[in-house]
């Protein structure tokens, strides 16, 4: 690819990929830095000489999300400064927060500064539902471990964003699919590629659908308690509530673990010994009282009335946000059966 002008790109991540500190310094506030921080090294040598990264924006994903108004506002002007053609964040790869921050800076970026943007992401990352339809997507693995495929495909991606070429199908170009559908020729026509498909179904052979249906999971209902007067009834919950303190150390966003509490003879979650670990909301309201995500006030008061039987012992809590569907498969099938096993009937499934 040949250009008249070499690109010029400010580069946005978060405080890890800046090398600044994980959790622990996710409040991190905005800061810009000339030249290639972090994985900008990868974008740098996947772009050539045809782009260059002169900026790179830093921002801590907690501080982000948890101060939108000023982080918005000090990074729209730090990147307008840079003078830049464009915007590319990221990756972010199944990180909630980071790739909900890097789908808002380049949606406020295209939109305030109309500069090109381009960021990338895994496909569950909560980032990538809201803003697919904003801007492409380059699709990622779930992990940094995907860097040495995510970076050239990013970086090839924002080049024809850049000099204006034609963007082709999803599956050439590797982005999310966006939903726009463009209409071309092809050499075949529509029934015989039809028919070629259904050959192939039918031999075991691989093909590849023209429509993609949606994939939704199947769940049976489960069986009505007989009677809820006499029900063990159990809290399960992806809002994040941990003892004081979050002793296991579970993830505000992209969890890697759940965890198994106590609150036998416990009637009241109170700020003094309850909070959430969740990263993805306004956490002030459940660290003040976390019974308004997990209800053990209310269901001690039903289990006073008579109205069911008892509350579990134990309950079970993680995070929501940016946790894969695998994670969160893994995390119930081995937790339900410990229900299971305790001759629990019901659970009462609470999220954010």
């Amino acid at each position: 690819m040949s250009t008249t002008k070499k690109l010029r790109v400010v580069h946005y991540i978060n405080q890890f990929y800046a090398g600044i500190g994980g959790e622990e310094k996710a409040d991190h506030k905005p800061e810009i830095r000339e030249g290639v921080v972090g994985p900008g090294l990868a974008l740098k040598m996947a772009f050539g000489d045809n782009a260059e990264i002169t900026h790179t924006v830093i921002c801590g994903d907690g501080y982000f999300n948890e101060n939108l108004k000023e982080a918005k506002a000090t990074l729209l002007d730090m990147i307008k400064s840079t003078g830049a053609d464009m915007l590319v964040a990221g990756p972010a790869f199944n990180a909630g927060r980071y790739g909900v921050a890097c789908g808002t800076i380049c949606d406020l970026v295209q939109k305030e500064l109309g500069l090109k943007v381009v960021t990338a992401m895994y496909k569950e990352n909560p980032g990538a539902d809201m803003f697919v339809k904003n801007m492409y997507i380059v699709e990622t693995g779930n992990s940094a471990a995907d860097m040495k495929n995510a970076a050239p495909k990013l970086a090839k991606l924002a080049l024809k964003i850049a000099n204006n070429e034609a963007i082709g199908a999803s599956i050439e170009d590797g982005y999310l699919p966006n939903g726009v559908r463009v209409n071309f020729f092809d050499k075949d026509r529509g029934s015989k590629r039809a028919v070629d498909m259904l050959l192939a179904k039918l031999a075991g052979k691989p093909f590849t659908t023209e429509y993609p249906m949606p994939d939704f999971d199947r769940v049976e209902p489960g069986k009505p308690i007989k009677d809820i007067k006499k029900a063990n009834i159990a809290l399960v919950t992806s809002g994040g509530v941990v003892p004081k303190g979050n002793p296991d150390h579970i993830e505000s966003s992209s969890a890697s673990k759940y965890g198994e509490y106590s609150i036998k003879g416990v009637a009241d979650l109170t700020d003094k010994t309850h909070e959430t670990a969740h990263g993805g909301y306004d956490p002030l309201y459940c660290n003040q009282d976390s019974d308004r995500v997990l209800p053990v006030d209310v269901l001690r008061d039903l289990e006073k009335e008579g109205k069911i039987g008892k509350l579990h012992d134990l309950f079970y809590t993680t995070t929501g946000n940016g946790t894969s569907i695998k994670n969160s498969r893994e995390f119930a099938a081995e937790f339900a059966q410990k229900l299971v096993a305790a001759k629990v009937d019901a659970v009462i499934l609470t999220s954010t």
